[in-house]
């Protein structure tokens, strides 16, 4: 393993806490990303230097995340894992993964929160403001669900108007008066 490699996969292992995931897990898959052939367990555990047990675990937590490839090589009994070579693809299934785990049961609590009568004034108010999260959270899964569709050109050119994007909102109210409200 290089230096900028290493440098690269002991960040990754930083920010997997800041990102919900443990440091070794979060070393694991930087190493996978980087890695330009599929890596065994025990590739992956000389490596970095983790327990076998640790490997182990980290692999079963990727497989549930579907960032990581199972593969076989015909002749060999090993086990070999790959992350997706398209770090679009690898985006796409994050945005997809913390939607279910996270987005979705808040959805679903929101939503069951709204259906109840509200007693007082103070219920009265929580729930509009539970309701108008409730909406900007829909609003903002329906977007990604559309992200998710578009094919990784597509969804480059996308993400490289950026800033045009605005620009393009504020030309479309300068021309059609009106049509920037909801």
């Amino acid at each position: 393993m290089t230096p900028m490699m290493q440098a690269c996969i002991l960040h990754f292992g930083e920010m997997g806490s800041r990102w919900g995931i443990n440091r070794t897990v979060g070393q694991m898959y930087a190493l996978l990303v980087l890695s330009s052939s599929p890596l065994t367990a025990e590739d992956i555990t000389e490596t970095l230097g983790f327990s076998r047990s640790n490997v182990s675990m980290g692999l079963k937590e990727l497989q549930s995340w579907e960032l990581v490839r199972l593969q076989h090589i015909p002749g060999d009994r090993k086990e070999y894992y790959s992350a997706p070579a398209d770090v679009w693809e690898i985006a796409k299934t994050l945005i997809e993964q913390r939607r279910k785990r996270e987005i979705d049961p808040t959805l679903s609590t929101l939503r069951g929160l709204l259906l109840n009568k509200p007693v007082s004034e103070e219920e009265e108010y929580a729930q509009k403001r539970m309701q108008e999260m409730h909406d900007l959270i829909e609003m903002i899964t329906l977007w990604t669900t559309e992200i998710q569709r578009l094919d990784t050109g597509s969804l480059h050119k996308l993400l490289k108007l950026g800033s045009s994007l605005g620009k393009v909102l504020d030309l479309k109210e300068k021309w059609l008066p009106g049509s920037a409200k909801h």
